[in-house]
């Protein structure tokens, strides 16, 4: 069994996303925290990025802390904000695009284990 875990905010540690300009990963909770099934990760879109078209081996469940940006998903391209929550069934192809002059950030989980991605441009 799990035991209970709180991680402040200045122990989250962010790194860039090598397949995106722009775009940085902070991992808030997962398996090598203790928690079991699920990670829960807190990405920043910063003004002018883009994250080129990909699928992942894995669904998201993505909710939008800041910002406004474009994601595309699928065939469907649409403006999110904060407050809107995102469903991405795995191998689905989407791609975001931040053309505003302020940040966005999302919160992402996924189910732990191997999340491959794959570039498609």
């Amino acid at each position: 069994m799990s035991e209970p875990l709180i991680r402040s905010s200045d122990e989250i540690e962010y790194e860039t996303v090598d397949a995106a300009d722009g775009l940085e990963k902070g991992v808030l909770i997962a398996d090598e925290h203790g928690a079991p099934n699920f990670a829960i990760r807190r990405f920043v879109l910063e003004a002018g990025a883009e994250v080129p078209k990909h699928t992942n081996a894995v669904e998201h469940e993505q909710y939008v802390l800041e910002g406004e940006y474009t994601v595309g998903i699928g065939d469907e391209e649409r403006t999110v904000e904060a407050g809107d929550s995102l469903l991405i069934p795995a191998d689905t192809v989407h791609w975001y695009r931040n053309e505003g002059d302020e940040r966005g950030a999302f919160l992402c989980a996924v189910p732990n284990g191997d999340d491959a991605i794959e570039l498609l441009e």
